[in-house]
């Protein structure tokens, strides 16, 4: 059996960036835990998941370009799925 070891990016560079993303699209990850939409487990697996992604330029330019408009998280992120459901469920997408 061989071992696979991913590179994992920057924690804080990951919190911010999903946070980030999220804010684009009007969510409060915070208000979504406490409104019981989001699990701090689930909230951290999306950090963690972050970091092992491949699109951290692209998702720079994304935000960039987004300023807080977004209606719909962008197809290459890896929380596109969460954060479009969120989204639906928080009412602001």
């Amino acid at each position: 059996m061989t071992a696979h070891v991913a590179y994992l990016g920057d924690p804080t560079r990951h919190f911010w960036l999903t946070r980030s993303v999220a804010r684009a699209m009007n969510i409060n990850l915070s208000e979504a835990m406490a409104q019981g939409y989001l699990s701090a487990r689930a909230y951290s697996d999306m950090i963690t998941r972050c970091r092992t992604c491949q699109h951290v330029e692209s998702c720079e330019l994304w935000l960039a370009s987004s300023a807080g408009g977004a209606r719909c998280a962008p197809g290459h992120c890896v929380h596109a799925d969460i954060l479009n459901d969120l989204a639906d469920r928080m009412g602001t997408g």
